[in-house]
């Protein structure tokens, strides 16, 4: 089949129904909880299913006796449903936010451990301009951001690559650097001894962040060459707040971005050990999808973040300024 018969074909018969169920179908694996999930009869789904894959040309699952599994293609074409059905969601959001006398959705990914002060800032002067916009900001780690990127569940993220091929998805410019402090409890045993080093802290219980954020990769590094192994009492957390919680709480260490534990320092409820981390957490910045264009309030956060930032322009923006004047 053509290009361009198969483009048509999928014009004419996919539907945001159909999508919903391939969804389903992946979470589920199972063609009678994904109908249930979209509310039709099971015969229905089936034929639904039948329908999209005869559009497409190829099977998107495989059928096996414990269930439905996604073909590689069908993981291809799971991708763009998510991408597809995020986008919905978001212009279905903004528009009954416009109908409702409002200013449209914004939806913002960010590592809350990546400058938050500079994204408190940025949001706050951007709800004095727009009031009535509706900004929701998710906050996660880099690995979970990449992934809300990916399925379109966010507009743009502020955030890091996690793999070294991502740069082929996503478009990504520096915003700043980030310092790492290890952390404990004011009180903390170890702040009464006349000299600290990692060795010694290796042994305490730690809260660390999971195996696949840059955080946690970059301890891991600082161990191995240091020829330390891994502390053996650990607690994995994502959450920027909860790990603080948890170190002012027991006597955990933890490593975290320095403008996360600033105020908890010059408060006395924390105290920064004198251990240097070695190197900087790799940059992070603005990601955004390839080929996509962002939208006017996306634009206008964005320059917010740069001018905090006291970043210029991006390089190619005065190269179009250039070009007008000529």
């Amino acid at each position: 089949m053509s290009t361009v018969r198969t483009t048509q074909a999928l014009v004419n018969r996919l539907r945001y129904k159909h999508l919903s169920l391939l969804v389903a179908l992946a979470e589920t694996g199972n063609l009678h909880q994904a109908a249930a999930a979209i509310n039709v009869a099971q015969p229905s789904a089936s034929r639904m299913l039948a329908s999209i894959e005869e559009a497409f040309g190829f099977l998107l699952f495989e059928r096996r006796a414990r269930g439905l599994h996604t073909t590689p293609l069908g993981e291809v074409t799971l991708a763009y449903a998510r991408r597809a059905l995020a986008d919905l969601e978001r212009f279905a959001e903004g528009l009954d936010a416009k109908r409702k006398g409002g200013h449209g959705q914004l939806t913002v990914g960010a590592i809350m451990g990546a400058a938050p002060d500079l994204l408190a800032m940025a949001v706050a002067e951007l709800k004095a301009e727009r009031p009535l916009l509706n900004v929701r900001v998710l906050g996660e780690t880099s690995d979970q951001i990449v992934e809300l990127l990916q399925r379109g569940q966010i507009d743009f993220a502020l955030g890091r690559f996690t793999h070294p091929l991502q740069h082929n998805d996503f478009d990504f410019e520096p915003i700043a650097n980030e310092s790492m402090r290890l952390i404990v409890r004011s009180g903390h045993p170890v702040c009464a001894q006349a000299s600290v080093e990692l060795a010694g802290l290796v042994t305490l219980p730690w809260v660390l962040q999971p195996l696949s954020s840059p955080a946690r990769k970059l301890f891991e590094e600082e161990l191995a060459q240091a020829r330390l192994s891994s502390p053996a009492n650990i607690v994995e957390c994502g959450s920027i707040f909860a790990t603080l919680q948890l170190v002012q709480n027991s006597d955990a260490v933890a490593m975290l971005p320095e403008p996360v534990v600033r105020d908890h320092v010059r408060a006395g409820l924390l105290t920064a050990l004198p251990i240097e981390i070695g190197r900087n957490l790799e940059g992070f910045g603005i990601l955004s999808r390839k080929h996509e264009a962002l939208d006017e309030a996306a634009e206008r956060f964005i320059d917010l973040l740069r001018r905090h930032a006291q970043l210029p322009p991006p390089a190619k923006a005065a190269k179009k300024k250039v070009a007008r004047k000529r």
